[in-house]
């Protein structure tokens, strides 16, 4: 059977083409430019985007009845998921102005008309995955009669999701039980609910210093700086595998080291720490270790022996349609720290959606055949990309240097993940552009994704020189390319990199 064409997307098309996909069209460099920019001419083709970076269709319009239905005038108002969300918002903004909405079960902080405010409105909810879910506001909006009714869709048994999870993540942590599992809206919360769990229980202690092992997500990065008691509780150490500079600064740190936070292996570069050694010199000074396994799954690694908490994005690979967000935050119950941090955790973390919830439950179920098909297809595109002139750098997690950590962690040979990250010889613009795969941010659907990440995640860095110095001493290339290879057929991924390849010759 010959390998199948992929079909271009135009600029803005959600990805996949559903009321509430993830991600969304970006077929250009100049697209991205453009996205990120804000231009006009590139935003206003935009269906959706990734949820915590565009506020969604149905939230935008929920909002907008809001306002006028409760006389906020020019006042602009962000909904969030929690009556508690709300409240973090009015306390991060600290503006005398700002106030809190409440209303038919709904939430949210309004304020008076600023950039600024608006700015850092968006930015804090961004990080803490804090805004409504789409699928509640398109409830509300039907029930408002403000849109003839919700779209169809396959949704598990509202009375037995929960069960339907548990059940899949309990072959994924089988030394877990149930109250050692929570559920979050989106995988950025489930950041915030577990690190803001365990900082709260060290900072009691005296315990406030928290060391960032590699380069971490985005928002992960930006809630550790943001939130740390001072600048200077916040340690980045950006080599992984440099365990005598983390001695150093557990060293330092003393009896005010909180803990560490790293991903396994990291987001993008897919570089692995030493876990095991790593976690002991951590534990030894009294601090958690938060591992996040999110960029290959929970099913490709076990991290959770040298773990206090994991936190988990299940809107990759948990929820391989791409339609929908939520998250996990994971106790180790053999750690001391177990029972208190259960306990944080069942008063504080939001729930996630009831009808998100149906959703996750009737996707999950293909989870683990989505990790076997997406490591079968991506070990061929690597075999392909690391015999090609035209790869200039190449990340997977069996990569020189990292594959013996990684070989520690991952639960078999064939468990290498879906990403590669990787950098073209010559200018990025015409492969790019030549590239005939979805293109857009995410990843763990069934459908490939590819985007120019940095570009993405940390356009500010890489348009000025002090960000790109910055970005230099990470390892990381402003036009390193993020591909997550989906279920589709490896043949047909590898045309198109081939003929884009072409481009760049």
């Amino acid at each position: 059977m010959s390998a199948p064409a992929f079909t271009p997307i135009p600029l803005g098309q959600s990805i996949p083409p559903l009321p509430h996909a993830v991600s969304c069209s970006l077929p250009t460099m100049r697209d991205v430019i453009g996205y990120e920019e804000k231009d006009p001419a590139v935003t206003r083709h935009l269906n959706s985007g990734y949820p915590r970076f565009v506020v969604h269709p149905f939230v935008r319009q929920l909002t907008a009845h809001l306002v006028g239905a409760h006389g906020l005038g020019e006042r602009e108002l962000w909904l969030t998921h929690s009556a508690r969300m709300a409240d973090d918002l009015l306390a991060w903004l600290d503006e005398p102005a700002a106030t809190r909405f409440a209303t038919d079960d709904l939430w949210g902080v309004s304020h008076p008309p600023s950039a600024s405010l608006s700015s850092r409105a968006k930015t804090c909810l961004q990080n803490a995955g804090g805004f409504l879910s789409s699928r509640a506001a398109e409830d509300h909006l039907a029930r408002l009669g403000l849109i003839p009714a919700i779209e169809p869709e396959t949704l598990a048994p509202a009375s037995t999701a929960r069960a339907t999870v548990d059940a899949v993540m309990a072959r994924a942590y089988p030394e877990t039980h149930d109250t050692d599992r929570f559920y979050t809206p989106n995988g950025m919360n489930a950041f915030f609910a577990g690190w803001r769990a365990s900082a709260t229980l060290q900072a009691r202690r005296g315990r406030t210093i928290w060391i960032q092992l590699g380069w971490l997500y985005l928002d992960t990065i930006a809630l550790l700086r943001r939130l740390t008691a001072s600048p200077t509780d916040y340690i980045y150490l950006r080599d992984v595998n440099d365990l005598d500079a983390l001695a150093a600064a557990c060293a330092a740190a003393g009896d005010r080291l909180a803990g560490l936070v790293t991903e396994a292996p990291t987001n993008p570069l897919v570089q692995t720490a030493d876990l095991a050694a790593a976690a002991e010199l951590v534990h030894a000074r009294g601090g958690h270790v938060i591992i996040d396994p999110t960029l290959v799954s929970p099913f490709n690694v076990d991290v959770l022996g040298p773990a206090d908490l994991l936190t988990n994005s299940l809107t990759k690979y948990a929820a391989s349609e791409g339609d929908l967000v939520a998250g996990a935050v994971i106790v180790n119950p053999a750690r001391p720290d177990a029972s208190a941090l259960r306990d944080a955790l069942a008063s504080t973390v939001d729930p996630i959606y009831a009808r998100d919830f149906a959703r996750l439950a009737a996707e999950i179920g293909d989870f683990e055949q989505v990790i076997a098909r997406t490591n079968d297809n991506a070990a061929r595109v690597i075999e392909f990309l690391q015999g090609h002139p035209g790869v200039a750098e190449l990340y997977w997690s069996q990569q020189p240097g990292m594959a013996a950590n990684y070989a520690k962690i991952a639960r078999g040979p064939s468990a290498i993940g879906s990403i590669i990250s990787f950098r073209v010889r010559g200018p990025l613009a015409p492969f790019y552009d030549r590239l005939n795969l979805p293109k857009g941010p995410s990843f763990g659907m069934k459908t490939t994704l590819i985007c120019p990440f940095i570009f993405l995640a940390h356009y500010n860095l890489v348009t000025s020189a002090e960000g790109q110095a910055e970005l230099a001493a990470s390892g990381l290339h402003p036009e390193l390319l993020r591909l997550a290879v989906g279920c589709e057929d490896p043949a047909a991924i590898i045309a198109s990199l081939a003929d884009a390849f072409e481009a760049v010759r």
